[in-house]
């Protein structure tokens, strides 16, 4: 099972990781999203300091979910999913392995980049550092979230604005929690600790329930 669960992780990773796939898209998106924000807020380095932890956390979700529309589209489209659902190895950690190698190639990197990112918005270090934290901290749970709505979606076409209609709102509070921790170098009124805890506690929880729901409904849709 193991091996099978591996085997699954780096066929996934491989095809996030290509050119045109989303990892690569979810990069260039977050990178144009940062960098146009500044020509619309002014050239105020001290506005563009102050609300750069919010900058890169809305642009880490957008990027983020860009790509989630395709975690289970190929494997619909090539009759590959009816093989998943029948798979010896659980539906549901077939569910948590892909959402695993997408964070993996996707969303992990946006944490990695976001330190050079926020050089663009005139951030100082440590807030660069508390917000790179905190995204590794919270993106599990926007991912798990995600693939809820993937997974609803999958049978539908062109379902990437309803994929967005479905996960954007159970993502608010991820990314309240995650701006309030990203903010806390800057004066915010919300502790560090407690606002990263609750992101932990948030990804921790969607893990343990989103591939219970996700694959529910990749069971309903094969009906």
């Amino acid at each position: 099972m193991s091996a099978a669960a591996a085997a699954l992780f780096l066929r996934e990773w491989r095809i996030a990781s290509r050119l045109g796939g989303g990892a690569s898209i979810g990069a260039v998106f977050f990178l144009i999203l940062v960098s146009i924000i500044p020509f619309a807020v002014g050239p105020d380095l001290a506005l563009l300091a102050r609300i750069g932890p919010a900058i890169l956390w809305v642009a880490a979700l957008l990027a983020t979910l860009l790509g989630l529309d395709r975690l289970f589209d190929g494997d619909s489209e090539d009759g590959s999913l009816d093989l998943l659902v029948n798979a010896s190895l659980p539906l549901e950690a077939i569910v948590l392995v892909k959402c695993a190698a997408h964070w993996t190639a996707s969303a992990l990197p946006l944490a990695i980049l976001s330190p050079l990112y926020g050089l663009m918005l005139g951030m100082g270090a440590w807030p660069l550092a508390l917000t790179a934290l905190s995204l590794v901290a919270g993106t599990p749970a926007l991912t798990m979230i995600g693939a809820i709505g993937a997974a609803l979606t999958v049978s539908l076409r062109r379902g990437g604005l309803l994929l967005a209609a479905l996960t954007l709102p159970l993502a608010i509070p991820v990314l309240i929690f995650g701006v309030a921790a990203a903010s806390a170098a800057s004066g915010s009124a919300a502790p560090f600790a407690s606002s990263f805890l609750m992101l932990c506690a948030f990804s921790l929880g969607a893990i343990a329930l989103a591939p219970f729901a996700a694959a529910a409904a990749l069971r309903r849709v094969r009906d």
